[in-house]
């Protein structure tokens, strides 16, 4: 008699609900959460008072509503994103010589308008593509592509 190979189903996860969920849009309590992150980053730049983090928070949002544009999804936030990222890399000069974290009012105005086209663009696509994404932004920030802009 052969041996049988006795295998273990595990019940982590329901399958069906698992793929049900990467091919729905992305709920809008979690999307709630990273608005209000996003608009907290917003205001404390606006106010000066912004720090490291929230500057990390924009230039995330930013680089992921780039990396969506220029997959097509949203192509037409590329120019504010470009204007956001001159803004942003003014906002760290001017951290590393006055301590002080804030945007100007043309970038305050570019990150606006970035996170209005990137509010547009996560709504409008399901999650599995939404993560798609962001894992295609990390990815090129870490192999450090001609486009990643790297501040010192």
């Amino acid at each position: 008699m052969r041996k049988k190979t006795q295998r273990q189903h595990w019940k982590l996860l329901n399958p069906l609900t698992h793929a049900l969920t990467g091919a729905a849009i992305t709920e809008s309590k979690v999307l709630d959460k990273l608005r209000i992150r996003e608009l907290a980053a917003i205001e404390a730049m606006s106010k000066g008072n912004g720090t490291t983090v929230e500057w990390q928070e924009l230039a995330d949002m930013m680089n992921i509503c780039e990396v969506m544009g220029s997959n097509g999804i949203g192509a037409e936030a590329l120019p504010h994103c470009q204007q956001a990222q001159e803004a942003l890399e003014e906002a760290a000069r001017r951290f590393e010589k006055t301590g002080r974290m804030g945007l100007s009012g043309s970038g305050l105005n570019a990150i606006r308008e970035v996170y209005e086209y990137h509010d547009l663009q996560r709504s409008s696509i399901s999650r599995s593509v939404y993560e798609q994404m962001i894992v295609k932004t990390r990815n090129r920030i870490r192999s450090k592509a001609k486009e990643v802009v790297e501040i010192k």
